[in-house]
């Protein structure tokens, strides 16, 4: 999630539309109605690119919110200065409830731990959960709510199990992207994992309801 120029809040992972648009630039610099302009499934898919002149636009936070309910989500801020936009939206929707806010920007994320609003740990948070879970050290409460991280840092194999069962007396729900492998996702469920974030959602939810 990134802040235009004009301060509206969109959903894109990149700092820049090059790499998923017919566009160029970086977002901070551009306005929403530029934005609104571009094809945003351009260079989306295979390299036939099957939807490209689709009608797809960049949509923004608060649309996402609107089609996603009532569901959960997960909303990572790229940017520190996008954060207050982010909670006076949430605020202003009543829907601390249903979203979860995650960040690499360690200073992101206080603002929505100060409001009350879940927060997923931070990379710092979660690289020094590691040591203590391999010594099978158990945390009794926790400054986050969530945490998401990758099965893999680097190529090296994070001792997922092992974090799970450190932070399971705190209550912190462990999830794991982006997992696309329905064997993966089935260990991690057994070594404790609580969600999977995946591109595959219906072969994962699949397998789940293989384990009864």
């Amino acid at each position: 999630m990134h802040l235009t120029v004009d301060r509206e809040l969109v959903v894109m992972h990149d700092a820049t539309v090059d790499r998923t648009t017919n566009g160029s630039g970086a977002i901070a610099r551009l306005t929403l109605s530029t934005l609104r302009e571009l094809d945003a499934g351009y260079r989306f898919g295979p390299s036939t690119y099957p939807y490209r002149d689709r009608g797809i636009k960049v949509p923004t936070v608060a649309e996402v919110l609107d089609v996603s309910a009532p569901l959960d989500v997960i909303i990572e801020v790229k940017a520190i200065e996008a954060a207050e936009s982010l909670l006076a939206l949430i605020r202003s929707r009543g829907d601390e409830g249903r979203v979860t806010v995650g960040s690499f920007v360690t200073g992101a994320v206080r603002p929505f731990r100060r409001a009350g609003v879940r927060t997923t740990a931070t990379f710092q948070e979660a690289r020094n959960l590691i040591v203590p879970a391999l010594l099978g050290i158990k945390r009794q409460n926790a400054p986050y709510s969530v945490l998401s991280i990758p099965p893999r840092y680097k190529g090296i194999p994070l001792p997922i199990g092992a974090m799970a069962r450190s932070l399971n007396p705190a209550g912190v729900a462990v999830q794991v992207w982006t997992v696309n492998d329905a064997r993966e996702a089935l260990q991690l469920w057994r070594e404790g994992v609580h969600a999977i974030l995946s591109d595959d959602p219906a072969s994962i939810l699949e397998a789940r309801a293989s384990l009864g």
